[in-house]
């Protein structure tokens, strides 16, 4: 996280910026099944990893300690997943936000919104080009920011998600004019 996010939090949590709460245009959280689906493929793979290396070893220990780590990370992405997914996506005029106040970005630096089945997206969602970097930070299912692009969506339900880019794609041609 940033110094901006933590000013963001910080500010967020002592009353809103400058002390005004602006409306939510639109909110997106994860749908209950595909959340559960999910986590249960992801958990499912770590533990017949594991399996296959403590019960079924490979001939190499380097293939059992591979099997190992693997199983281990796979547990964890669904470890992490349901959590991350017990989020809320709250888009404002001004930014789009998680709802405990974790800034997700302000509208002032999305440049483009793409939905396109040829964009580089997340299932059921949509990604946003920004003018200017940000930092690294992923919520396995939900979305993700990796320098100018931002993806939301994963195990979010496609009606809500076009909703929230419409609504972004709306906000920045606003801005714009």
């Amino acid at each position: 996280m940033t110094d901006k996010d933590d000013t963001y939090q910080a500010e967020n949590k002592a009353g809103g910026t400058l002390g005004t709460a602006e409306p939510v245009l639109a909110e997106l959280q994860a749908s209950e099944p595909r959340r559960l689906l999910g986590v249960t493929i992801i958990t499912a793979l770590g533990g017949l990893l594991i399996y296959l290396a403590l019960w079924h070893p490979p001939a190499t220990i380097m293939w059992r300690v591979f099997l190992l780590g693997f199983g281990a990370i796979a547990l964890y992405g669904g470890r992490r997943l349901w959590q991350d997914t017990m989020i809320v996506l709250e888009l404002t005029k001004s930014e789009l936000r998680e709802k405990d106040g974790r800034l997700v970005t302000r509208i002032a630096d999305i440049r483009d919104v793409s939905r396109g089945a040829l964009a580089m997206k997340p299932s059921n969602g949509f990604s946003m080009s920004l003018t200017k970097s940000h930092s690294f930070v992923w919520a396995p299912g939900l979305w993700w920011r990796f320098g100018k692009q931002i993806g939301i969506g994963g195990v979010t339900p496609s009606a809500q998600s076009k909703v929230m880019a419409e609504q972004i794609a709306l906000l920045v041609a606003m801005r714009e004019d």
